[in-house]
């Protein structure tokens, strides 16, 4: 295969472009991870990394990927035959509570269609009927990115206080963290999933949890086994700047580079422009006339659009295409949506032109695969971005 001139379009919602300052910082040489200079950047990142969870609250990093900051929420909390309330909102909610399953807890999956977030109202009628408070944790994801849904956190906090229930509310960020707002303090959640290679512009290999002191309570009594995971060995050596194993050095310092350019945009900043790139996306897609998989306008995600194939079949052929002829990686369809769906990545590093430059490529692809479209989405996204 002869070198594609210009650079990949990797727009699937995950792992993101790494920007150029955060390579850099990647590039450097690996230092001793018991020494002083060490101590200064663990430092420096376990208080920084707070302010894009909205937290005053504990965050313990691990090298690990959003998986492992799953099992670590789960079982640094949980005992054996715990009862815990899940919902199926796609993919990755699928996948926690099949994890949950294998850890030997009892889940309660609420069922859904994979176009819609979590119902607060079924988060309020499950807890209210639940009087032996038999459900110890309420898990629910933030930005399905199988789905391009957003589930509305604030409002399922505030359907749980409703009903006075003392259950842990624990919340998957992993696509929505640093691209969308977030509030681990303000919406009660008390443990926070998060991970490096989204939103804070990193490759994977970091795992977050943001710990609430309800958590830290749970996690005195909880019963199942942990070792790695456990959070009581790392919070002790986090707060002398140091990990009770070999950190990720240099994906440490890479996230000291991405926090401070977050900073310097400014969190508000960030989430708006990832609110305007959804919304000049979706123009594009109704413009072809084509159909956008979350149905509730409350619920559309702003880092992900994922576009349900004219016929319901035919989106892997489809990506292959655009792969093939423009260099642009876009995301497949998962689980049960495989070969249904593709999905459009707008989140990270990312500005107007290279959304722009993604919907072109999107477009010229439909002519190319022979995909049923109207043409004139380009025009549309940037018809609303130039009027912003």
């Amino acid at each position: 295969m002869s070198y594609p001139s210009g650079r990949h379009f990797l727009q699937i919602p995950g792992p993101t472009n790494v920007p150029e300052q955060v390579l850099r910082e990647l590039a450097k040489p690996t230092i001793d991870h018991r020494g002083p200079e060490f101590k200064a950047l663990a430092l420096e990142v376990l208080n920084g990394v707070k302010p894009v969870f909205k937290t005053k609250s504990p965050v313990v990093i691990f090298a690990s990927s959003g998986t492992g900051a799953w099992e670590a929420g789960l079982v640094n909390t949980l005992s054996p035959g715990d009862k815990v309330l899940m919902f199926e909102t796609g993919h990755f909610a699928t996948l926690w509570k099949n994890m949950a399953l294998r850890l030997g807890l009892e889940v309660d999956f609420v069922s859904g269609d994979w176009r819609h977030g979590v119902d607060p109202a079924v988060v309020e009628a499950k807890l209210a009927e639940d009087k032996g408070h038999k459900i110890k944790s309420v898990n629910v994801v933030h930005n399905e990115t199988s789905t391009g849904v957003t589930s509305r956190i604030g409002a399922i906090r505030k359907a749980i206080d409703k009903t006075g229930h003392p259950a842990l509310f624990m919340v998957d960020t992993i696509s929505s963290l640093g691209s969308i707002d977030y509030c681990h303090d303000e919406w009660g959640v008390d443990v926070t999933v998060g991970c490096s290679q989204k939103g804070l512009m990193l490759p994977p290999g970091l795992g977050f949890n943001a710990i609430s002191a309800k958590a830290l309570a749970a996690a005195k009594t909880a019963k199942l086994p942990r070792s790695y995971w456990g959070w009581e060995e790392q919070l002790a050596s986090n707060q002398g700047g140091f990990f009770p194993s070999s950190p990720a050095t240099n994906l440490l310092y890479g996230l000291r580079e991405a926090l401070h350019l977050l900073a310097e945009e400014g969190l508000d900043n960030v989430f708006a422009r990832h609110i305007r790139h959804g919304e000049a996306t979706r123009r594009a897609v109704r413009t072809w006339g084509l159909e956008i998989l979350c149905l509730n306008p409350e619920e559309y995600s702003p880092v992900l659009t994922t576009v349900v194939m004219p016929g319901d079949k035919g989106a892997d052929a489809y990506r292959n295409v655009v792969l093939e002829k423009f260099n642009m990686s876009l995301g497949s369809g998962l689980g049960i949506l495989k070969d249904r769906v593709f999905r459009i990545g707008h989140l990270g590093d990312f500005n107007d032109l290279s959304l722009i430059g993604t919907l072109g490529g999107v477009e010229m692809g439909f002519a190319l695969a022979g995909v049923s479209h109207k043409k004139g989405g380009v025009m549309a996204a940037m018809e609303y971005l130039a009027g912003q």
